[in-house]
């Protein structure tokens, strides 16, 4: 892979694992509401299940869909009522979890599985594999894309749940955590819009 492609691949790793999506919505709310150290898991299944995203989607998944768009129809359906749904659980949740109580942090498998119906995750990786690949070298450069997304994911990620840690104390107040937590609901919801289309 050339120099300039792969330094292209970097940033756009970076920009679109450090911007606002649902991935990002969850980690933030996640700090808040179980601190850092609970919401490693998490953090670290967005970043495997991803890679595998990316993997399946290099070596023909994204044909199948290409071919079969009712697949990724149902896909996208599945992904935004889940999210919905996460959205309510965050929206509703009225204290800061200190330990392990009935209320856990979302876990690695969970996070891992969510990369599959996440819809930002979807154009993240077609997009990624569309435009980084090489046909000529195919499989070294889905695995570059993919092992590039593997390095720069997970600390990018991390910030939010970093982010949100650093706001629990100001957060412990009931009111200021109701209000947080819904608007943070409230902008889960708002990241589907862009993929509404």
């Amino acid at each position: 892979m050339p120099l300039d492609t792969f330094l292209a691949l970097v940033l756009f790793a970076f920009t679109t694992s450090i911007t606002p999506g649902p991935n990002n919505m969850m980690l933030f709310a996640s700090g808040v509401n179980f601190g850092f150290r609970r919401t490693i898991p998490h953090m670290l299944g967005i970043g495997v299940g991803f890679f595998s995203l990316l993997l399946g989607v290099g070596l023909g998944l994204g044909a199948v869909l290409h071919t079969v768009p009712i697949v990724y129809t149902v896909l996208k359906f599945a992904g935004r009522a889940y999210l919905v749904w996460i959205a309510w659980k965050i929206g509703t949740s009225r204290s800061l979890s200190e330990g392990e109580g009935a209320v856990k942090p979302m876990a690695f498998l969970s996070a891992a599985a969510f990369q599959w119906v996440n819809p930002k995750a979807w154009v993240m990786a077609v997009t990624a594999m569309a435009t980084y690949t090489i046909a000529d070298v195919y499989f070294a450069s889905v695995l570059v894309v993919g092992l590039v997304f593997a390095a720069v994911n997970v600390p990018s990620v991390s910030t939010w749940a970093g982010f949100g840690s650093a706001l629990r104390e100001w957060l412990s107040d009931p009111v200021r955590l109701k209000w947080f937590n819904i608007s943070m609901a409230v902008l889960l919801v708002l990241s589907l819009w862009p993929m509404l289309k």
